[in-house]
């Protein structure tokens, strides 16, 4: 392998912008992006990434996770895997594959000081164009979506008919998904770019092909992998970032909604963890994110030497924070509250590294882009009995007003 120190240089929204344009320039497949909090550093882009859709159970099974991981990451398989519904709904063909990803043998990593380094898996230079990615001029952004709102009166009554069941007690708590419909111009990189520049979440994720594309601006933590280590922070719990963040933490139904997606994701872990070793370290965090504020919490585990990345994925997926509980039983009811699939909204991005190991982030506040133009934000929140169907609403609206109310910048220097 190669790894060379290059220094500092531009954002790393501006040096994906750059390196768009030269995989054009050169008939490339498009770049891939990781950046906020990925692998202990800042951003993780891959340059060119030919990405194909695969079967859902291949995702991010290219290699193992290493016996420990490293801030290093050399290179990888980078993808995404949707939702997977369990709905009778006909949408074939799907607006995008259910899994898709691709493997680089470089990166371009950037620090958490700011010092960018090339890291190949193999021994190779860095490229000169991608040192010129690092400095020159980015490309004016050039995108627009026409955002159409979601259906109010449709979710509120499936919130009514999960408070029915939660009454009954089928249920204890579910995660109610709606979503904007929206049609797209331009470049969905630029888009996400800008959105990355603008609101700074901590989870973004980009994965582009001939297909369409899905930029992530997640601020959760689905899955990190360290050898036998593993970490989860499921997020529930939210209010708007000019409320007062203590009455979050106050909040009866905020808090009870947390811990038992909690319970959850420590009872997914403990499946495949050793037994004891499935911890809550952290709980109640309160933490900013784009437009909101949220309650984190976080659960580790030490898994057992037979369990690879595959059963780790198998055994927790799709993210207990996007579910409900019972997990099983939540899915089958939310299958009929929900008009249309979710897509890649609720599922899963990230890359698999043989030096780096595994991370995945819950693919919340993403827009998925078709190949035709069209464009989804999913959007939704956790319904427990303390759950008002109109403050619901006004959570999701919160949610969503970051992204569906970001503005292109009228021109770049």
């Amino acid at each position: 392998m190669r790894i060379e120190q290059l220094g500092p240089g531009l954002p790393a929204a501006d040096v994906l912008r750059n390196l768009a344009r030269r995989a054009a320039a050169d008939g490339l497949a498009p770049p891939a992006a990781l950046i906020g909090d990925w692998f202990d550093s800042a951003a993780v882009l891959a340059p060119s990434v030919d990405v194909l859709e695969v079967p859902p159970a291949d995702a991010f099974s290219a290699v193992s996770s290493p016996a420990s991981g490293a801030p290093i990451v050399g290179g990888g398989w980078i993808g995404y895997l949707a939702y997977p519904d369990l709905s009778n709904v006909d949408e074939s063909p799907r607006r995008i594959p259910q899994a898709a990803g691709g493997w680089t043998d470089h990166v371009l990593r950037l620090d958490s000081h700011g010092c960018w380094w090339f890291e190949s898996l193999l021994d190779e230079p860095c490229p000169a164009a991608l040192l010129n990615a690092l400095t020159a001029t980015p490309p004016a952004s050039s995108w627009s979506i026409d955002w159409q709102a979601p259906s109010r009166a449709d979710h509120r009554a499936a919130v009514l008919d999960c408070l029915d069941n939660i009454a009954a007690g089928e249920i204890y708590q579910a995660c109610v998904c709606t979503a904007y419909a929206g049609r797209a111009a331009g470049s969905a990189i630029d888009f996400f770019a800008d959105a990355v520049s603008q609101t700074s979440p901590s989870q973004a994720a980009l994965i582009a092909g001939d297909w369409g594309a899905v930029a992530s601006m997640s601020p959760e933590l689905f899955l990190r992998r360290r050898g036998a280590q593993v970490w989860s922070s499921p997020i529930k719990g939210t209010s708007p970032i000019d409320s007062d963040p203590a009455l979050l933490r106050a909040s009866i139904k905020d808090v009870a909604e947390n811990v038992m997606i909690v319970d959850l994701a420590r009872n997914d872990l403990g499946r495949v963890a050793v037994p004891g070793s499935v911890t809550a370290t952290e709980l109640l965090a309160i933490r900013p994110a784009p437009a909101v504020w949220h309650l984190v919490s976080t659960v580790t585990a030490r898994l057992r030497p037979e369990i690879d990345d595959a059963a780790l994925i198998d055994a927790t997926f799709p993210p207990a924070s996007v579910t409900g509980t019972p997990k099983h039983r939540a899915r089958q009811l939310l299958a009929g509250w929900e008009s249309s699939s979710r897509g890649i909204y609720c599922g899963a991005v990230g890359m698999v590294s043989p030096l780096a190991g595994l991370q995945l982030n819950v693919a919340i506040r993403t827009v998925e882009f078709d190949s035709l133009g069209g464009a989804v934000l999913g959007i939704g929140g956790g319904i427990t009995s303390d759950s008002d169907p109109d403050a619901e609403w006004q959570e999701c609206l919160d949610k969503a007003s970051s992204i569906v109310g970001l503005q292109r910048p009228d021109s770049r220097g």
